[in-house]
Order: structure tokens, then C-alpha cells, then sequence
């Protein structure tokens, strides 16, 4: 990290803390001004975010509809050593944990967890959350609770309950680029305190903002995105209950609009200029059933799900067009087009048995499987008239066509042993096994192979007062190996080990919150990704070894009434210590690997007349230099974000004013470099640019 760079996050957080420790100092005396308390179910029981010792940012219902979070990229900017950002088609994204990064057509490196059921396609991570009672990231490898895929983190997402009072919502918004947003739902009894229902859907249009400088239309267009999902709860009787859920997601958007970066300079701002508009149709089921039964001397939880994800594209292969790009794919070919069908289908079953709470002696035990079918067929062909109808009746030049069926089971334990009223010694672990099958439907023959992991986790935690513990853990974590597409060979399974300490703290009678954390992890064979144009292929790859370290702080302060400021500082630095393949490399970052970022906001809401009051909400984040390859020679100088949120609100209603990058930033969310892409010319996907609108609310 540069000099400057070092003052300017520690001149921005020293000033931060200063001004929320000042403003709380002053308010000591006030018994009644105390920050909202958040309980949070990161290891599989309820707990208060502060007792939990694990670097968790958690969003309740109330922070979440504050802070106009309606998507995941939204909580992940507001989330410090946690990034995500769009690539390719319209649900794809990359996410990073700790340095831990996401991969095309593989396991994510997070468990993204929806009302108990795991998410175990990474284009499940990309949503429209609505109706949600309360999001946990939680940093660090998880794998004993959580498995395979829990490798940097997880993410639990819970949706809101149905009720026993009839209750509803609406939410309308208008944003740049003729954006709309419409949400809404209902909720109440069917039969008083025995049969409860909540619906609730979503549904978004755009015109788009990012436009193609060839065509004049804007590329980014969503032609329809929409959710519907249905929540059933049984009380069967005092002891027993059965929730039943049901949702449906269909989107048509733009995608694959990658911009030719003829500089090859990561910080070159090009608009795409492709003859040929990328399209993406998706749409996916899910179902889930859970049973949760008191026995006495513990709660059997039963979670049954089943997912069906279909996701289709079309688009331009050479980026380019005529007029500024005659040679066409590869500087010869001329026009050349792609496509790629995937279908996934699901099944999934967790039993676990949680001891009660109030024991000194507290314990975990389950067991988990998972059925996958994933098919993908991916062609490349000469592009004559720009539609997608020429995947199926066009001139092939490329054709990889296979069939994916895995099955993955799992056992996991785990125990909290209160040594005395204070020291905690906590201990977890799973077993995961993977066993995976690949089929090729084109030029035949079959690869099988199994891949499994032992994952400990110790943790013991000192709780020094009422309001202030601390804690060291070593964890371990586990993503399963693969094949690549047919022909594209095979990568091996990645490991880490994670060594972490940390501490949480609530001072000035619960109006100044501060936690924070120190960690160092190995990883072995870490997994990345790069594209290899020529075959129209998405290759996955290993490098020998890695070590990361880093810190994780995040502070909330109340500083006067309704006056709050927030915060928080990830700083992840990764070193390339041995790889066999590209020797080159070592002792550079990992690839989509960002050094440090800094969130900084205030929140203020006051009275204006009789019920009526108004808020005034502003986000800064900072993102420091990313490291796009391997190679460090493609990096996006750092990036600065500004959003705000302005409005009125009562009980029932509220109006918003809303704004997102503000200073209209202008930087990519992907890059592929020549040797990483098998293109000539570097591809870049842009981020969107600066947008703004109205939001209004209404509940009743």
C-alpha cells in the first residue's frame, strides 16, 4: 500500500471515528438513545451479532430498506474485503472474499444460503432481494458449518416470515434510463395461529444506460426481470412446524457487451462497438420444504430443496464491427458469433439436530446431499445477419457440448463448551465428498472423479465484560475440483488454511459499536479463470500456492438523535508464493484482486411536522487498485462511489429521492487482457455509470 494511500484511509477513518466517538460521548447521559441490536443465525442458531465470534456485516430489515438495497450488489459495496461485479451475461457475476475469487461454470467461493437452502450456482448469487428480514455476510472460511463451496465466506439471506395479522407492501421506483422497479406483497392467516401465507413479487424494465457507440442502442437494456415467491407455514401443533416455499424468476436482458480495449490499458474507458447485441433469457424454480420439530433434548431441522436454472445468450465473439474492425474475429475470420445453453437442476437435503440454547454445553450434528445435472452446450459460428437464431442454423466453428451429473454428501458437527462464564471454547467438523461426471456429447467418452475434504474448525472466545469479547479461530475450507469443458482437461480441488483474530465491542451504553479482525490464510491449488476465445472456451486453472493476510474493521455510531455514521475498512493483500504453470508469476496478486476498500456513511433522520419526518442518507466507498491477471501488468487505478438517498417517510409511506455514483465514475467491472482471452485486443465490461430516480413506499 502507497504512502498516500495509507494517510488518506487513515486520515478518512481517524475522522470518521472521532466525529461518531465525539457525538456519542455527549449523548452518555441519555439512557434511551441506544443502537438497533441485530441477532443474527451465522452458525445455525439465533445469536446477537456481537456475541458471534466471526467478522460478520449484517443488514437488518430496517438497514436494508434505509440504505435502498434491492439487489446484492447493493449490500456487497456497503461490505468492506467483499466485491462483486458484473461479466458477460446478465446474471454472471465475480464475487471476492478475502482475496478468495469467483470462477465461470464452477463453484462459488461462497455458500450463498436462501431461507436455509444452499444456492450451488453461481448464477443463483446474482438477485432481486425484496421482502428480506435480514442479510449476514460472513467473512473467512466456513466450511465446517457451511461445506464445500464456504471457502472465503458465506452469505445467509432470510426472507420475511408470513404473519398472523394481515399485512402488505408496495414499492414503485423510476429511475435513469426509464428504469422501473415495481415490488409488492401480502401477507396473513388462512387459519389463525395454525395455516399463515405471504406472496411477494418483483418485477424491473430498463432502456438501459450504457450505449454502443456502432449502433446508438444502449446494450444494457433489461427487456423484463421478474420474481414471484410464495411462503406457506404450518403450525402443525406447538412443537411442530412446516414451511413450504415457491419461487419463479424469468429475465430477458442485454449481455456479452464487452468493449474492445484497443490501448490494452485497464483504465481506457471504450463503449462497446459489437455489429452483433449480446441477449441473455433465464429464468429458474425453486422449491423448498422445511420441517422443524422441538424434542426436547434438541430441534430436528429437515430442509428438502430443488432448483431448475435454464440461462441462454447470444452475441458477438469478435466485439467488433466492420467499419472499425474489418478482419473480424482474430484480425481475419471476419464475423463470428457465440452461444451457450446451460440447464441445472438441483436436489438437495439437510437433517440436523441443535441442541437448546441455555446449556453450557451446546451442539450441532447434521448431515447434507446434493444431486447435480448441469448441462452446457457452447458454439461459436460466422455471424451473417447478428440474430441468434444462427446458434442453431449457422455455420459451425465450434461446438463443445457435455453433460455434468455430481453428487456431493457431507457430515458435520459442531460444539460450543462454555469453560467458564467467560472463556468459550468452540470446535466444528465436516466431511465433504464430491463425486463428479462428465459426459461428452460430441466427440464421446466419459471422465469421473471424486474429490473430498476433512474440515476443522477451533475457536476460543473471551468475553471480558458484558460488552466486549475476544477471539482467535483457525478454519479451514474446501471447493471441490472439475472439468473443464471436453478436450480442456481437469483442475484440482482448492484448500485454505485460515489463522484469525479478532475482537468485538459496544462502548458508551450500545451507542458506539466497534469490531475488527486480523487473518492470514493459505490457500493450495487456488482456482482461477480466463477465457480461451479460439475454442470459444471458459478454462479453469490452478496456481500451486498462495498466502493471504489482511484485517477486516467496521464501526456504527449514534451520535445524536436519529444522527448515525457507519463504517468500515477491508484491506486483503495476496501473494502468488509457488506456480507451476506460470512461474512468471509468483510473487504477484491474485487475479480481480483489490488491495483495500473503505466504507464511510451517515444517516440522519428528523421530525418535520406532526408524523411526517425526513432522512438524509450518503455512501462512500473507496476501492483501492485492482489486479485484473496473474500477470499484474492489466490494473484499474482506484475507484471512488457516492451515493445518496433524500426523502420523507411516516409509519405508512415514504418518498425518496435516490442516487447512485454521483460523481459518474467511469471504470469496468471485468477485463481480459490478450493472454488471457485468446482475442488480440483486450475486452473490458463496463460498470454502469452514474444513475438517479424517485422511490415511493407504502405499507399497510
Amino acid at each position: 500500500m502507497r504512502p498516500t494511500i495509507f494517510r488518506n484511509f487513515l486520515m478518512a477513518t481517524t475522522a470518521g471515528a472521532l466525529l461518531a466517538t465525539s457525538g456519542v460521548m455527549a449523548l452518555a447521559a441519555d439512557d434511551d438513545l441506544v443502537l438497533d441490536e441485530i441477532v443474527v443465525t451465522s452458525q445455525r442458531r439465533a445469536e446477537k451479532l456481537q456475541d458471534v465470534p466471526i467478522s460478520v456485516t449484517a443488514f437488518s430489515a430496517t438497514q436494508i430498506e434505509a440504505a435502498g438495497i434491492t439487489n446484492t450488489q447493493d449490500f456487497i459495496n456497503l461490505t468492506p474485503n467483499v466485491s462483486l461485479d458484473d461479466s458477460f451475461t446478465y446474471a454472471n457475476t465475480f464475487i471476492v472474499v478475502r482475496g478468495v475469487t469467483q470462477i465461470n461454470n464452477a463453484d462459488s467461493p461462497v455458500a450463498v444460503i436462501v431461507d436455509g437452502v444452499a444456492q450451488n450456482n453461481q448464477k443463483q448469487l446474482k438477485m432481486n432481494l425484496f421482502d428480506v428480514e435480514r442479510i449476514e455476510v460472513l467473512k473467512g472460511p466456513q466450511g465446517a458449518l457451511y461445506g464445500r463451496n464456504a471457502i472465503g465466506g458465506a452469505i445467509n439471506i432470510v426472507t420475511k416470515q408470513p404473519s398472523n395479522d394481515m399485512e402488505g407492501f408496495a414499492r414503485a421506483d423510476y429511475g435513469r434510463g426509464d428504469t422501473v422497479e415495481l415490488t409488492g406483497g401480502v401477507s396473513g392467516p388462512i387459519v389463525k395461529d395454525k395455516l399463515l401465507f405471504r406472496l411477494a413479487g418483483f418485477y424491473k424494465q430498463s432502456d438501459g444506460n450504457i450505449k454502443n457507440s456502432f449502433t446508438g442502442k444502449n446494450v444494457d437494456f433489461i427487456d423484463h426481470d421478474y420474481t414471484l415467491r410464495g411462503k406457506m407455514l404450518f403450525m402443525v401443533s406447538e412443537n411442530v412446524t412446516i414451511d413450504v416455499r415457491a419461487s419463479y424468476t424469468n429475465f430477458q436482458a442485454g449481455s456479452i457487451y464487452d468493449s474492445l480495449v484497443d490501448s490494452g490499458n485497464a483504465n481506457d474507458i471504450q463503449l462497446p462497438r459489437e455489429d452483433f447485441e449480446g441477449v441473455t433469457n433465464g429464468k429458474n424454480t425453486e422449491l423448498t420444504l422445511k420441517l422443524d420439530a422441538e424434542l426436547g433434548f434438541a430441534t430436528l431441522t429437515a430442509i428438502s430443496g430443488y432448483t431448475d436454472l435454464k440461462e441462454s445468450y447470444r452475441g458477438d465473439l469478435d466485439f467488433g464491427n466492420p467499419v472499425d474492425d474489418p478482419g473480424g474475429f482474430l484480425g481475419f475470420l471476419g464475423p463470428v458469433g457465440q452461444g451457450q445453453n446451460l440447464d441445472v437442476q438441483l436436489l438437495s437435503q439437510e437433517v440436523r439436530l441443535t441442541s437448546p440454547d441455555d446449556q453450557a454445553l451446546r451442539w450441532i450434528v447434521g448431515g447434507y446431499f446434493l444431486s447435480t445435472d448441469r448441462s452446457l452446450l457452447t458454439r461459436a459460428f460466422f455471424d451473417v445477419d447478428h440474430t441468434g437464431g444462427q446458434f442453431e442454423t449457422g455455420v459451425r466453428l465450434v461446438e463443445l457440448n457435455e453433460d455434468n451429473n455430481n453428487t456431493a454428501w457431507a457430515l458435520f458437527g459442531q460444539f460450543d463448551f462454555d469453560v467458564t462464564s467467560q472463556l468459550t471454547l468452540s470446535g466444528a467438523l465436516r466431511y465433504d465428498e464430491d463425486q463428479r461426471d462428465q459426459d461428452d456429447l460430441v466427440g464421446g467418452g466419459n471422465r469421473k472423479k471424486t474429490f473430498n475434504s476433512l474440515q476443522p474448525k477451533v475457536t476460543l472466545t473471551y468475553k471480558s465484560t458484558q460488552d466486549a469479547l475476544i477471539y482467535t479461530t483457525y478454519s479451514t475450507g474446501f471447493r471441490s475440483g472439475g472439468f473443464n469443458a471436453p478436450g480442456l482437461g481437469t483442475f484440482n480441488d482448492e484448500t485454505i488454511d485460515n489463522y484469525e483474530a479478532g475482537f468485538k465491542s459496544s462502548w458508551f451504553d450500545k451507542r458506539l459499536v466497534l469490531n475488527g479482525a486480523a487473518f492470514f490464510s493459505q490457500s493450495h491449488d487456488f482456482q482461477f479463470f480466463f477465457v480461451d476465445a479460439a475454442r470459444a472456451a471458459q478454462v479453469i486453472s490452478n496456481i500451486d500456492k498462495v498466502n493471504i493476510k489482511g484485517v477486516d474493521f467496521d464501526f456504527r455510531a449514534l451520535a445524536a438523535p436519529g444522527l448515525q455514521f457507519y463504517g468500515g475498512l477491508g484491506v486483503t493483500d495476496t501473494n502468488i508464493k509457488k506456480d507451476t504453470a506460470r512461474p512468471q508469476d509468483i510473487g504477484n496478486k491474485t487475479p480481480k484482486n483489490t488491495s483495500w476498500n473503505l466504507n464511510l456513511g451517515t444517516q440522519y433522520d428528523f421530525p418535520i411536522v406532526n408524523a411526517i419526518g425526513g432522512f438524509v442518507r450518503v455512501d462512500y466507498e473507496h476501492r483501492g487498485k485492482k489486479y485484473w491477471q496473474t500477470d499484474n501488468l492489466a490494473v484499474q487505478k482506484p475507484v471512488d462511489l457516492l451515493d445518496a438517498r433524500v426523502g420523507i417517510q411516516t409509519d405508512r409511506w415514504s418518498l425518496t429521492l435516490w442516487g447512485r455514483n454521483l460523481t459518474n465514475e467511469r471504470y469496468y467491472a471485468d477485463l481480459n487482457a490478450p493472454a488471457f482471452s485468446g482475442l488480440p485486443t483486450t475486452i473490458a465490461f463496463l460498470a454502469p455509470p452514474r444513475t438517479y430516480g424517485v422511490e415511493g413506499r407504502i405499507r399497510f
